[in-house]
């Protein structure tokens, strides 16, 4: 029994005192807002048809389907063309500075905010890949995932060396800007009756506590008060992250799972069909190749399900974990190219992310950083290099002090 609550109590402690994952919650931020990113300026031009004011699914249509669900959408507000357009560039702005890094705990809010109004306007409109970033959006909220390779991280390294050097950082002025505009902005939807009950308690809590979190580390950073932020925010973020790996396993165990009951899964051509539709053609040669060898079709049918429906079993073992990791990770980028479905495999891979080792992450962070480092280092040094000189004519003395005796006049 004591070995037993010295362990629950090391567990608990851990949960508690850390937030697990950093690299990890690091790359599938990255991950889904760059996806999501990538779709909005890949299908700016069909916006409008997409989820805009000329989409088949109509306006009257979304309302009553958002009034039987209650989802989230700021689409559904008016029919202004001026309301879509705000809304299709708040998407994008959100979605690059989530990428980035800046403010990250407010623009997971408003990147959540974004994916939802966008996809719930029009529900039919995307793939597979939609509802994992749907998903994903919600979860990032509760994650601190801003620890690392963000502009937040390195506003407070640079904000602890000032201080390590004895000097005073300059005070944080675009926060509660940003957070005053936000909470303005939330109690004028909120007064305006377009959010629902449960909608506006997530919305103000999640603001009152943005705001209470920079009051206690602005005011009192060594109080038991911040402890206890440190705690609770550290056991939100592992529990979220939890439920991130969670959902990853149960897409793949749920999908392999279904495949074994399909009669083609089972006799082993079920990879061959989509290989010959028009819809998931991009290279018609490239399939045509692909599908003409059997036996090739034959092992990626039963190596999909296969790969599928381990996965789940092999995070227990970390090197199985890796090798099937890559397989999946392989698996998708191939589906985004013979398939033309590039940003379901993104976002595949962005919740495979979630699993990479830790060492592997730095390794790949450290390598990225020596690259930008050569490349800004190599732009500084052409911007420093001296241009070609340009002497100025000589004058009328040294031309003539310079010219031979016999040739003067």
């Amino acid at each position: 029994m004591s070995r037993f609550a010295l362990a629950v109590s090391r567990g608990i402690g851990r949960v508690t005192e850390t937030a697990l994952g950093p690299y990890q919650t690091a790359v599938v931020r990255i991950g889904f807002a760059g996806t999501w990113l990538l779709f909005l300026l890949r299908e700016f031009p069909h916006r409008q048809e997409m989820y805009g004011p000329d989409a088949p699914w109509s306006l009257d249509m979304a309302r009553q389907l958002v009034a039987g669900n209650h989802a989230f959408t700021v689409l559904t507000w008016s029919d202004s063309q001026v309301w879509f357009g705000t809304v299709y560039v708040f998407a994008l702005l959100s979605s690059a500075l989530l990428v980035v890094g800046w403010r990250t705990r407010t623009m997971s809010v408003l990147f959540m905010i974004g994916v939802l109004s966008l996809q719930n306007r029009s529900v039919f409109v995307g793939d597979g890949g939609d509802n994992v970033i749907h998903l994903m959006a919600i979860y990032l909220v509760f994650t601190r995932c801003g620890q690392v390779w963000s502009l937040d991280e390195r506003r407070a390294r640079r904000a602890r060396a000032a201080r390590a050097r004895g000097e005073f950082p300059a005070p944080d002025r675009a926060g509660p800007v940003l957070w005053c505009a936000v909470g303005l902005a939330l109690a004028v939807v909120t007064g305006a009756g377009f959010l629902g009950v449960g909608w506006v308690v997530l919305f103000w809590v999640l603001w009152a506590v943005h705001g209470l979190w920079w009051y206690v580390g602005r005011r009192a950073p060594h109080s038991q008060l911040r402890i206890l932020l440190d705690v609770v925010a550290n056991a939100v973020h592992n529990a979220a992250l939890f439920v991130i790996m969670a959902e990853a396993c149960l897409i793949y165990s749920t999908a392999g799972w279904y495949k074994i009951q399909g009669s083609r899964w089972q006799d082993g051509t079920a990879v061959y069909y989509p290989l010959h539709l028009d819809y998931f053609t991009p290279w018609p040669a490239l399939s045509d190749l692909m599908s003409s060898y059997g036996v090739i079709v034959l092992l990626v049918t039963y190596g999909t399900v296969a790969v599928q429906v381990a996965f789940p079993f092999t995070l227990l073992n970390r090197r199985a974990k890796n090798v099937l990791l890559a397989a999946m990770m392989t698996e998708h980028a191939v589906i985004a190219v013979v398939l033309g479905l590039p940003f379901f495999s993104l976002a595949m891979i962005a919740a495979d992310a979630v699993f990479l080792p830790t060492s592997f992450l730095r390794r790949v962070g450290a390598e990225a950083g020596r690259v930008r480092g050569r490349f800004v280092r190599g732009g500084l040094a052409r911007l420093a290099l001296p241009g070609p000189r340009k002497e100025a004519p000589p004058t009328a003395e040294e031309t003539a002090e310079h010219t031979p005796a016999g040739s003067r006049a």
